[in-house]
């Protein structure tokens, strides 16, 4: 079989690093060969343990049966007053809502389907074919568990028709609710694979129970590799976002309890040139509502049939013992008939992993050239990029400089090498003509013009502003897919600028409280402020950004200045919208506030200052930014949710200001302990 391949630039010798270099485009094949005959084509994935996994009806059956569920279903009758029999038909209603109904004969369907849109919308999707046999093998000695990131609705979709193409056990897969609701597609989806999750289930003990068990019972018997999304949702912003640890203590649970000897995690990296939602996310992100899901709005979106969203990219990741990794923090409980609350240890062991997994997936993404263009176009004021636009020349050769820093600092880059590089930049910019054009050699903004009705008001500056906020936005989206490269580095760079002396304990001190801020921002591993530090230090030295003669100092190297000033302006978007919000809460007069009010009282006040010519960034507008902002005070403590009071927050003025005058570089910061139990 002749594949087009691809070779990427490595991220150093971190140990988390999967070890294939080459990704296969799996598309070459299905554009010559028939699409009818690879679906029916035969399927023989080895199972686990090599018996025959139960039927989803074995399955159901046994969840009802469980100690746990029934236990659970006799305490929910005598404190409700329901008969039995009444909370038992309320556990099968729960089963029979959330099972999936794995079907080879739908998966064959659905398969077909993909070939046909997967080559329109792609040019090449890439799969780093090395690591599938290692996947294979995995699947048929244990337990498996799948943890892509989280990027685009047809995620899911691509990691289950990559592992029919491969003969690897199909996984069943988490997903919400909102998509069993879709007439046709949601009963699709659940015989390919899919069970359905309600949200917000905490406060209902039976559902959970019965959502636990069933999970539970999918690791215990070996039915299929379990896939979901340890950040819960999909990522408006393209960042990474802060992981749940819900889903991962259920699949680990039986591990926890000793009924299987070991759970292999599987992280994921996806990756897009293009994503096929991109303008929906930055709406969402202004606060307008998403569009529900249904298959006639599927169906209405069938023009982006129409486009080019440029190559794919599956990176999976080297499967991981959770044995090895919790080795020396917990050790497996020998109770199942005991019911615990997870103990400490627990938590912060599954808060470590889950973050170290979230690492993993940001460290095997691509980064295109597109995102380093943004990151660069992002750097400008929007009235250059609007008006005047930014010689192409200049910005050609700035991506080029950014190449060669991204790949110092180890990343993998989706760039051809057998194409000239203006070529490779012209094309990105042709890709993304939604966002940007070239007009006379200079690039310019693209923003999506309101159409106003006959006999309408003229568009205000506040609707203007909305569209342009958009577009910036959207920018600043494919922007955030290389902020992990750069993210560390730039924290040691701000550091260094908030910082009144070189001395490492100071520096070290600004650029852990920048780490405690932007927790919610950026994935940092608990307990490990001192490691990213190093390498913080390691990568601005590699690029000759700092003086590497004193030990005890922190200092700026003469020719480093481009660097810092790069790094620095990479992280101010984030700086200023959160100095609005400190500053906002710290001047109102109310000592209380609600999330209601916050969010559009912010949203306006951020509105004026950018009519007013004095902020010049729209990531304060986005409620992303503006929800992590409340995240990270309340983790600083600053602010304390009033349980009586649903979404309302006590506001402590002193820790807000402190914060906001350490931010700004007016009085020194602090170490702030938020980490949990470092000991660990």
């Amino acid at each position: 079989m002749e594949s087009r391949c691809w070779k990427y630039a490595r991220l150093g010798s971190q140990e988390e690093d999967d070890d294939a270099d080459e990704m296969v485009d799996i598309l070459v094949e299905r554009r010559r060969g028939s699409d009818i005959g690879h679906a029916l084509r035969a399927f023989r994935p080895q199972s686990y343990s090599g018996a025959k996994p139960p039927s989803a009806s074995q399955l159901k059956a046994a969840v009802l049966a469980s100690h746990n569920v029934h236990r659970v279903m006799v305490e929910v009758a005598m404190e409700t007053g329901t008969p039995p029999e009444a909370v038992r038909t309320q556990a099968a209603a729960i089963l029979e809502e959330m099972s999936q109904k794995l079907q080879l004969g739908f998966v064959r369907l659905m398969g077909f389907m993909l070939s046909k849109v997967l080559k329109r919308i792609y040019s090449s999707i890439y799969v780093n074919m090395d690591a599938l046999h290692v996947l294979r093998k995995a699947a048929a000695e244990g337990p498996v568990i799948l943890l892509p990131n989280h990027r685009s609705y047809t995620d899911f979709l691509v990691i289950s028709y990559i592992m029919f193409t491969y003969d690897i056990p199909l996984p069943v897969i988490a997903s919400g609710l909102a998509l069993a609701r879709m007439k046709f597609m949601g009963e699709m989806l659940r015989r390919c694979g899919a069970f359905y999750i309600r949200r917000n289930i905490a406060t209902n003990r039976l559902y959970c129970e019965v959502l636990s068990e069933y999970v539970k019972s999918l690791i215990r018997t070996g039915f299929a590799p379990v896939e979901f999304y340890i950040e819960g949702f999909r990522s408006r912003s393209l960042k990474s976002l802060t992981p749940k640890l819900g889903m991962l203590q259920m699949v680990l649970d039986p591990y926890f309890k000793g009924e299987v000897d070991d759970v292999t995690l599987v992280p994921i990296s996806l990756s897009y040139d293009r994503l096929l939602e991109e303008s929906l996310l930055a709406r969402e992100l202004l606060g307008i509502p998403k569009p529900k899901e249904s298959t006639l709005g599927m169906l209405k979106a069938a023009r982006v049939l129409r486009e080019d969203y440029g190559c794919m990219y599956v990176n999976f990741g080297r499967p991981m013992s959770a044995r090895k990794l919790c080795q020396g923090e917990i050790e497996p409980l020998i109770s199942i008939e005991v019911p615990e609350m997870p103990s400490e240890e627990k938590q912060v062991c599954l808060n470590r992993m889950a973050h170290l997994i979230v690492r993993i997936q940001e460290r095997g993404s691509f980064i295109s050239p597109w995102s380093l263009m943004a990151c660069l176009l992002l750097q400008r004021m929007p009235s250059v990029l609007i008006q005047t636009g930014l010689p192409w020349r200049h910005l050609a050769e700035r991506t080029l400089w950014l190449k060669g820093l991204a790949l110092s600092f180890g990343a993998r880059l989706n760039w051809p090498e057998h194409v000239p590089d203006l070529e490779v930049m012209s094309s990105a910019v042709a890709l993304h003509y939604p966002s940007v054009r070239v007009e006379k050699q200079r690039v310019f903004l693209v923003v999506a013009e309101e159409e106003v009705p006959a006999g309408r008001q003229p568009i205000s500056a506040e609707d203007s502003l909305a569209s342009m906020a958009a577009a910036m936005l959207m920018m600043a989206s494919y922007r955030n897919q290389s902020l992990h490269l750069f993210v560390r580095p730039a924290l040691l760079a701000t550091a260094l600028s908030l910082s009144r002396s070189g001395r490492r304990d100071e520096v070290f001190a600004t650029f852990c409280f920048l780490q405690d801020v932007f927790r919610n921002e950026f994935i940092f591993i608990p307990g490990k402020a001192d490691e990213d530090f190093e390498e913080a230090c390691y990568l601005l030295k590699k690029c000759g950004a700092l003086d590497a003669t004193d030990s005890q100092q922190v200092t700026a190297s003469e020719g480093g200045a481009v660097e810092l000033s790069f790094l620095r302006a990479l992280l101010k978007p984030f700086i200023d919208s959160y100095l609005v919000m400190l500053s906002f809460l710290s001047e109102r007069d109310a000592r209380v506030i609600t999330e209601q009010d916050f969010l559009p009282a912010v949203r306006g006040l951020a509105t004026e200052l950018i009519i007013s010519g004095h902020l010049h960034t729209y990531e304060t507008l986005s409620s992303d930014v503006q929800k992590n902002v409340l995240a990270a005070l309340r983790r600083l403590a600053a602010v304390t949710k009033l349980k009586a009071s649903g979404k309302a927050y006590s506001v402590d003025k002193d820790a807000v200001r402190r914060i906001e005058c350490t931010l700004s570089g007016q009085i020194r910061p602090q170490i702030l302990q938020t980490e949990p139990d470092a000991r660990l």
